[in-house]
């Protein structure tokens, strides 16, 4: 399994809506796009499938820009990639004519695999996330000092 770029440019973006939350400004796709390296259209873009599915909002105006539409510790990583990658709830279902009990049991076994991920996914929220990020940017100051 591997994160796609579409997965991995919201979750910065969040991660940078998340570093803004306690301030309540809302902050402008170039800032987001500067900040986190991710070209402002395809952020653009993002963000509005983030907004559909209630994880962001919009604010218009000349001090607009997007915030976070629930609290950090609410969103789940599971949250955000199944918005993103569109994923369902309901897992595939296998072949109506298995060829082989080999490829059921494969089936079942990638299905297991997903359900763990989703597991780990579920785990974690955005505010998980920024407590890492904030405890690695500590670490890293105290090894220059």
């Amino acid at each position: 399994m591997e994160l796609s770029c579409k997965s991995e440019y919201a979750l910065l973006a969040l991660l940078e809506l998340t570093a803004h939350y306690n301030g309540g400004e809302p902050l402008q796709i170039r800032q987001i796009a500067a900040e986190q390296n991710i070209p402002d259209r395809y952020l653009e873009q993002l963000l509005a499938t983030l907004r559909r599915s209630g994880l962001v909002r919009s604010q218009r105006g000349a001090k607009g820009g997007y915030l976070l539409a629930r609290e950090p510790w609410k969103i789940t990583l599971l949250d955000v990639v199944s918005c993103i990658e569109g994923l369902d709830s309901q897992p595939p279902e296998p072949n109506k004519d298995p060829k082989s009990v080999e490829g059921m049991i494969v089936w079942e076994v990638w299905q297991e695999a997903g359900q763990a991920a989703d597991a780990v996914l579920q785990k974690y929220t955005l505010q998980d996330l920024a407590e890492k990020r904030d405890s690695r940017q500590q670490l890293d100051l105290m090894y220059y000092i």
